[in-house]
């Protein structure tokens, strides 16, 4: 299982937020959570789909996807959709939408840990920009349905909230029984007309919007060696809709397991009378009450297709594991796999869990959780930091090296934001560290590496600076996978939500603010005949550089807004997002000014040598000579 840096995935998530409100379709899709919260059926979604506002959203959002840069069956990237206008760019996605004909997925196989492969669906560009289109409307309408025991490609949701619930079941509520199952092939083998049933279920019903659905998941597949095969179930992983058409098939296995115990039906709405001071309903109340019947208590936990059921009782998970077999089978018409499913007693064994591996150990009259990478996790950690180190070690100058320690680094930090919620994690990384850090006793990387040098990132300054297993490749800090501070798991807060107005006041809490109706501006008023690339990074920029100008720092406001091509386009400069800066306009004209007079009438609004030194750099680049006070 690839590590994820956690905190480049938050950063995702908040700018996918951030998005739908410049381009206006924040109060769209709250509308839309809180009609499905409500019971709503949707019969005419194709409107907002094919919304020039949702279009443009859905360009923003899949640009900086890395999977952006990789061709379909087609050879097309998001580069090449980059140079349209805005108005040809909607125009064409309208025209897909009115008659939708996907191209055949292309497959990859993808190389995993046990030396098998795993099977990789990569539509083409076009298609991912018609999911995206979908995908954005369909997620607050199920998000409002789906069970709270979920947590894999969800907003807001993530690998720690499905640890800390495993920790609580496993340590609070006393479950010290799993039922691990795994699903055989499980995107490979989904039922495109179950699925559809479901989506109709969940208050789906516009029948266009089913019928493309239906049209992306038969799309032909064509091979590594050129043949093109029929595709008569399954949802490609690679898909930008496949995880939350995945999602909506195992909800209804989150819904009948909840249904065993947690959401069972009593004589009397025992939730109705007993609240919290927040007003959520206490459900403690209502467990205590049936533990005293003779139902099994059981709860599962869910990450995409990866989940677990907890039970109290060896019993009871024997019985639930049978009938959750034969459920997926005659319900969804999914097997397991029998050498990988089994039953756990966490008092005994290991229950291993997206890269953890957990159980239960006695302390005092207690049973607390005890957590640790899961072994497959630390030789894959083991082999691949050896790997980068050597690259280090056989780099091909000063540039090279910089960019192979910044890697190793990047690779430390990802690993430690991950892990940091296993219980025993100090004495893992340092399991590991010992038998990493031998590498650098080659007498090749013992020249290299210094005690003493410069640290300029404040975020490793604060999260390692004091850590005396520092070192330094040159002057550039060599990040210690010894040292890391352990972090408690920590549940999803009930009020944080996406598609309510109250659960965005928590997540904006950490968001960059900036003049939302100058923003609005910009969108609103794009520069005609100018790529729809160009147009999209004014937007980023105007975030990127929190709506001040590039040289003066001054506030920009609307009308004094001007884009600059770093390296001009008569130059070969392009639309990208790196070559190109906001400026205010005087400055602009000052920017490009070659005869003295126009140059005093402006060099007055240089507030300072900073300043100067930033315009300077800017001539440089168009060749033109600097400017002196």
């Amino acid at each position: 299982m690839a590590v994820a840096n956690s905190r480049i995935v938050q950063n995702v998530k908040k700018s996918k937020l951030r998005n739908a409100e410049y381009y206006r379709m924040q109060d769209t899709f709250d509308m839309l959570h809180e009609q499905s919260k409500s019971g709503s059926m949707f019969k005419n979604l194709m409107g907002i789909i094919s919304s020039s506002e949702n279009i443009k959203l859905a360009y923003r959002n899949i640009k900086k996807n890395i999977g952006s840069k990789t061709a379909g069956v087609d050879g097309r990237k998001i580069t090449d959709i980059a140079k349209l206008t805005e108005e040809q760019f909607i125009g064409y996605v309208r025209n897909k939408l009115r008659d939708y004909k996907p191209k055949a997925v292309r497959r990859v196989e993808i190389p995993k840990p046990n030396g098998e492969t795993r099977p990789l669906g990569i539509p083409a560009i076009w298609d991912r920009v018609i999911q995206q289109c979908i995908l954005q409307v369909l997620e607050p309408i199920v998000e409002a349905k789906f069970s709270d025991r979920s947590h894999g490609f969800r907003p807001n949701r993530s690998v720690e909230n499905a640890i800390a619930q495993s920790y609580r079941l496993m340590q609070k509520s006393k479950m010290s029984y799993v039922i691990d199952i795994d699903i055989k092939g499980f995107f490979d083998n989904v039922s495109h007309v179950k699925l559809l049933k479901q989506m109709w279920t969940l208050g789906i019903r516009d029948k266009n919007l089913l019928c493309i659905i239906s049209k992306m998941l038969k799309a032909k597949i064509k091979l590594p060696n050129g043949e093109i095969i029929e595709n008569p179930k399954g949802t490609p992983q690679g898909g930008i809709l496949s995880p939350l058409l995945s999602n909506i098939v195992l909800n209804e296995l989150d819904m009948w397991i909840e249904s065993q115990w947690e959401n069972i039906r009593t004589k009397k709405n025992l939730l109705q009378y007993h609240k919290k001071k927040d007003g959520h309903a206490d459900k403690g109340y209502k467990y205590r009450t049936l533990r005293k019947t003779k139902l099994k208590e059981c709860y599962i936990v869910r990450y995409a297709d990866d989940f677990k059921v907890f039970c109290n009782n060896p019993n009871h998970a024997k019985r639930l594991f049978i009938a959750t077999q034969k459920w997926l089978k005659d319900r969804l018409d999914l097997e397991i796999s029998e050498e990988k499913s089994k039953i756990v007693n966490l008092k005994k064994d290991y229950s291993e869990f997206l890269g953890f591996k957990m159980k239960l150990i006695p302390k005092g009259s207690r049973w607390i959780v005890k957590s640790q990478m899961c072994d497959k996790a630390k030789q894959r950690t083991k082999d691949n930091l050896k790997e980068l180190i050597n690259g280090i070690r056989y780099d091909s100058g000063t540039n090279d090296q910089q960019r192979k320690v910044a890697l190793y680094n990047s690779t430390v930090i990802g690993l430690h934001q991950y892990f940091r919620i296993a219980t025993m994690i100090s004495q893992d990384m340092g399991n590991i560290a010992y038998e990493v850090n031998a590498c650098l006793k080659d007498h090749r990387m013992k020249r290299r590496v210094k005690k003493t040098g410069h640290i300029s990132s404040e975020f490793i300054r604060k999260e390692y600076g004091i850590s005396k297993q520092m070192r330094f490749v040159s002057t550039d800090p060599f990040l210690p996978i010894g040292f890391i501070k352990h972090k408690s798991p920590m549940m999803k807060r009930n009020i944080v939500n996406a598609y309510t107005k109250e659960g965005r006041l928590e997540i904006h809490k950490n968001l960059t603010t900036v003049n939302i109706s100058t923003m609005r501006f910009l969108m609103e008023n794009p520069v005609r005949n100018r790529s729809v690339e160009y147009n999209d990074n004014r937007i980023a920029l105007f975030s990127g550089q929190r709506g001040k100008c590039r040289v003066t720092g001054n506030e920009l406001n609307p009308y004094s807004i001007h884009c600059h091509h770093i390296i001009p386009r008569t130059m070969g400069g392009t639309d990208e997002y790196k070559n190109l800066c906001l400026i205010d306009r005087e400055i602009h004209i000052l920017l490009h000014a070659v005869d003295e007079e126009t140059i005093s009438r402006y060099i007055q609004l240089i507030p300072n040598k900073q300043s100067l030194n930033k315009l300077n750099t800017l001539r440089k680049k168009m060749e033109l000579d600097e400017i002196t006070i």
